[in-house]
């Protein structure tokens, strides 16, 4: 039976969640790869432990995640029901809908009879009475705003969720997203999106500056950038990354010769710094008082460990910055 280590909370960083009360670490482990049907049970177990003994006790699912849908949340639910849970009160378990999951209209987007179906599924998967927070995945625009804000206001006071958060939209559609929630008393503390050293959409479609003006917290998916922002990619493309065992969300036109020298660059700095490529990459993104959190992936336990260090030097010199900016996006700003 798994005992969590008792210095747990002496290894990382807590960050307040917006202007809420609740407190997220600053590096969270997310289950969208490597915990569906193809991953090995007893090493989710051990990223799973490896992550709760460093203070990580926020775990990210969506009811899509797997392979096949749905397997990461059955594979969290098992963990969970024989090791995890005499620790649920220390636990932060998000989950989300928004994107395809099963046939038929009501599969997919963002209308109630998805939202409460979806959610009432994945705790079944999982084994729970309720989830700490429930996000809207993605926006869509096929259904109103209020209908889906309406049932996210739902699952809350039905006490399926302590909060919600929103995925993937845009500023100004959090903007009026935020005031129908704020007039339904609706604790909407978080948006999750992505964010990292290459993409900076959040900067550029409003979400980012909104997200702070309105006080809501931010956690950042994919900040290595599917990988791109650790030492894997160095030296091309090695025959066991996911480029070449996966494809779907990171392929070979990604891995251009351009993007391997501004990843050797980066890495420069890095190891100038006495970092990881993937610790500065994470350290660029905590440095920011917007961002709550950072959402990593791993594959196994000491990805983990390398990940969580990142948390331990968040400063940057302007000259540091200015120098990935240049690199990573051409500018000198």
């Amino acid at each position: 039976m798994y005992t969590a280590s008792e210095n747990r909370y002496k290894k990382i960083k807590y960050n307040r969640c917006g202007n809420s009360g609740l407190m997220l670490p600053a590096v969270s482990l997310g289950l969208w790869h490597n915990f569906g049907d193809t991953g090995i049970y007893d090493n989710m177990k051990e990223m799973c432990f490896t992550a709760f003994d460093n203070g990580i006790t926020h775990f990210d699912l969506a009811n899509n995640y797997g392979p096949k849908a749905g397997s990461a949340e059955i594979n969290f639910g098992k963990i969970l029901c024989n090791d995890l849970m005499p620790y649920r009160d220390e636990l932060i378990i998000s989950t989300k809908a928004g994107y395809y999951m099963w046939d038929g209209p009501y599969g997919d987007g963002g209308s109630r009879k998805y939202l409460i179906s979806s959610l009432d599924k994945s705790l079944k998967r999982m084994g729970l009475n309720y989830v700490d927070i429930f996000y809207h995945h993605r926006m869509d625009p096929n259904t109103p705003l209020e209908e889906t804000m309406l049932a996210l206001s739902q699952i809350v006071k039905s006490g399926k969720a302590l909060y919600v958060g929103l995925s993937n939209y845009n500023g100004a559609t959090l903007e009026k997203a935020t005031a129908i929630l704020d007039e339904l008393k609706v604790p909407f503390i978080i948006n999750q999106n992505c964010y990292n050293i290459f993409d900076r959409n959040i900067e550029r479609n409003g979400l980012k500056e909104t997200s702070a003006r309105l006080k809501k917290g931010i956690i950042c998916f994919s900040p290595l950038a599917q990988g791109m922002l650790t030492n894997r990619y160095l030296c091309g493309i090695p025959d066991d990354s996911r480029v070449k065992t996966d494809g779907r969300f990171l392929n070979s036109s990604h891995i251009t010769e351009e993007k391997i020298q501004k990843i050797k660059k980066l890495n420069d700095i890095a190891e100038k710094r006495g970092q990881t490529l993937a610790q500065m990459a994470l350290s660029w993104l905590l440095r920011d008082d917007t961002i709550t959190s950072v959402l990593i992936g791993a594959s196994k336990p000491s990805q983990i460990l390398d990940n969580v260090k990142a948390a331990e030097n968040t400063s940057f010199t302007e000259e540091e910055l200015i120098e990935i900016d240049k690199i990573s996006i051409g500018t000198n700003s």
